[in-house]
């Protein structure tokens, strides 16, 4: 059992024998099913997580094949390579399978559900069986959505906000629609789920000496995105519910002709709606923090500014829905414009922590750093033109046109894929054991960065122009064409690097090249245990005094300081985990 509790190290100071290959000496096995069967079965959190990962890039890939049609379409002012009814589908079920089914699962759904636990030293979610029911809805309602253009009349076309009176049965009849409305609701209590798991293990399952201001930032912002979950998505179902009563059973909740307000539609789905935005970006400003640090070898700056910095996003997000409704005319202008001017302020701080990071840190341009700069620049003008759309008079003119479709995908391709693809290039030796082809990963970075600029620039001034969004055709004497011809070859630039990707990952899996348990001599937990990970994570973990254990173990000679505790001891003891 010593061995098991200190096994022996390499002149290197790794590990000679893997923690695997040590339990299984002790007959410390894995039990259970093998191959599809534990796919379908499982209850760890890994599998669910990489499942979750697995399942929102196919439907990334699917949603990507959706964009480069109505880019098509668009190319040329008065095309008919799809019908208006197609186009209103193809628009409706893009925006809802990047808003719904990949943004959000592949962060809180995939990334979080197999790395948090293992930063906090858990062996598990708190609720593994919960965990697994959550991804099963989440499968279950990719699928009814997708299903929606197998059925009579198409899938749905109302677009992915589903403004009511549009949504209604009289405007949008047909099966569509209702299965369009099921998918979310199987989606949404799949995440409430997983809000109520995440929550329960970062507040339950830390490790001993794990206090909240050691958490690596990736955990505190899953946090506080499980806790945003819980307060928008229950709005969300429930009015979804109220929708299909409309739809079904005569309750004109939204309906003026009964006595209700299509205007309360737009003030339940946005009060869900504007938190979703940092329930999709708080995760990904989660990775980019883990990676700046890493490659830049340096400790975070502004580690507590940070946290608070999040809590302040998430706090004012929920006070913040109605600037999506300046054009309405029933909003109080003064009040939801300062508020959304106001939310600038923390992302402000966190983009000067990241830009600290790296001052004059030892960076390594690797994929994952790369990408992550590349998140920096589109987030950042994505958050400029936020804020001329919290001004209510640019707003009025901008509201309708393709500045805020520009403006829209700036702020959630840059931190979704952008970062996303950051976080996966970064955990990929720790999910599998091998590395991504870094020289195929730049590759794909510098196609996605230059296609992204080139598709969404021409928007902004193609929108100032006045053209509006929501549209299958367009005018051919108000100089448009031009600038839509350059966003669609930039789209096919992006869908260039999405091939590149593929390749990276099939060479890679044919021709792996070890990884090793901590191939970039990162900082946090996750890091300390093998690549991939036992089946219940560790079996011991190092001496926790700052929010880089793991760093700390491999370099006694400079550990990170933590809050004022003083300088932990040199020796490498370790903390014994018992299952």
């Amino acid at each position: 059992m010593t061995d098991l509790i200190n096994p022996p190290l390499t002149d290197n100071g790794s590990h000679g024998t893997s923690v695997v290959e040590i339990l299984q000496q002790h007959g410390h096995e894995e039990h259970g099913p093998t191959g599809i069967l534990k796919w379908l079965t499982s209850t760890d959190h890994k599998v669910i997580g990489m499942s979750y990962m697995i399942t929102s890039l196919v439907l990334f890939y699917m949603a990507g094949i959706m964009a480069l049609v109505m880019r098509l379409q668009l190319a040329s002012p008065q095309s008919s390579l799809v019908s208006f009814q197609q186009y209103n589908e193809l628009f409706t079920m893009h925006g809802s399978l990047m808003l719904y089914l990949f943004a959000g699962p592949f962060a809180f759904g995939g990334l979080a559900n197999y790395i948090v636990p293992l930063q906090v030293g858990a062996p598990d979610m708190a609720f593994p069986r919960l965990n697994a029911l959550s991804y099963w809805l989440y499968l279950s309602g990719s699928i009814t959505m997708m299903m929606g253009f197998l059925v009579a009349g198409g899938a749905a076309s109302f677009g992915w906000v589903a403004y009511a009176p549009l949504s209604n049965a009289t405007n949008s009849p047909g099966a569509g629609g209702d299965i369009w409305i099921m998918a979310l609701v199987l989606t949404g209590f799949s995440a409430i789920f997983t809000g109520v798991n995440l929550v329960a293990t970062i507040f339950y399952l830390r490790a001993p000496g794990l206090t909240m201001f050691r958490m690596p930032i990736f955990t505190w912002n899953m946090l506080v995105t499980g806790i945003l979950i819980l307060i928008a998505f229950p709005v969300l179902t429930a009015a979804l519910v109220m929708l299909f009563c409309d739809r079904h059973f005569g309750t004109h909740i939204y309906s003026v002709q009964g006595g209700g307000s299509p205007i309360l539609w737009q003030n339940l789905f946005w009060f869900f709606g504007h938190p979703e935005v940092y329930i999709l970006a708080l995760p990904y400003f989660g990775i980019v923090t883990e990676i700046f640090p890493v490659f830049s070898r340096k400790p975070v700056f502004g580690y507590k500014g940070m946290v608070f910095a999040t809590l302040s996003i998430a706090a004012l997000s929920t006070g913040v829905w109605a600037h999506h409704m300046f054009t309405t005319g029933v909003v109080l202008l003064p009040f939801f414009s300062l508020l959304s001017l106001l939310i600038a302020v923390p992302t402000g701080i966190k983009f000067f922590n990241w830009s600290g990071t790296m001052w004059r840190g030892e960076i390594q341009f690797s994929a994952a750093m790369l990408f992550s700069i590349g998140f920096l620049f589109a987030f950042l003008m994505g958050g400029v033109t936020g804020v001329m759309l919290a001004s209510p008079p640019i707003d009025f003119f901008t509201h309708d046109t393709y500045f805020v479709v520009a403006h829209f995908h700036q702020v959630l391709f840059g931190t979704a894929v952008f970062a996303g693809f950051a976080g996966l290039y970064y955990w990929y030796p720790k999910f599998f054991g091998r590395m991504l082809r870094e020289n195929l990963g730049k590759w794909h970075f510098w196609l996605m960065f230059i296609g992204f600029w080139v598709t969404f620039m021409p928007q902004y001034i193609v929108g100032l122009l006045g053209m509006p969004r929501r549209v299958a055709v367009y005018p051919t004497n108000l100089g448009w064409q031009s600038y839509n011809i350059i966003s669609t070859v930039g789209a096919f630039v992006i869908a260039a690097s999405f091939a590149v990707l593929l390749w990276n990952l099939w060479v890679s899996w044919r021709h792996p090249v070890v990884a090793g348990d901590n191939p970039w001599d990162a900082h946090t937990l996750e890091w300390f245990t093998t690549s991939p990970p036992p089946h219940h994570n560790y079996s011991h973990l190092p001496p926790i005094r700052s929010e880089r254990p793991t760093w700390d173990y491999n370099h006694p000679e400079a550990p990170a300081v933590g809050h004022g505790e003083g300088r932990p001891p040199h020796g490498r003891e370790k903390v014994m985990v018992t299952q």
